[in-house]
């Protein structure tokens, strides 16, 4: 987790990642025996919207083309149930890898957005 770069997120109680999982309408894992590698994790209405909230693959697995095959399998899931748009957020240098798999960035006169609770977020 300390690899994501998520500020104020690695805080919470282990509880708390478990209720998000729980809330997640599809998680995909990797495993190497039995240590976790990678996962995806989407979030959905099931009809017309999905959100790939993470795609997190250890620094010391990356390159392999295990985030490729994840991320495959997270976008079939969303075809296979006709999800009309599967939005996300880039981490910082990833946006090619996104752009290869048919991703677009929004115009910059319709900008994504986001409000972050900063209350809960430890600024370092």
């Amino acid at each position: 987790m300390a690899s994501t770069g998520w500020q104020g997120m690695l805080e919470k109680q282990p509880d708390a990642f478990q209720t998000a999982l729980n809330n997640s309408w599809y998680i995909l894992n990797a495993y190497d025996d039995s240590e976790l590698i990678g996962s995806g994790r989407v979030l959905s209405d099931s009809v017309f919207h999905a959100l790939l909230c993470d795609l997190i693959v250890l620094p010391e697995n990356q390159g392999q083309g295990l985030g490729s095959a994840i991320l495959k399998q997270l976008l079939k899931r969303c075809e296979e149930h006709q999800i009309v748009m599967v939005q996300l957020f880039a981490a910082s240098g990833k946006t090619s890898f996104y752009h290869s798999f048919g991703f677009e960035a929004r115009p910059s006169d319709a900008p994504g957005m986001r409000w972050v609770n900063k209350t809960h977020i430890e600024h370092r």
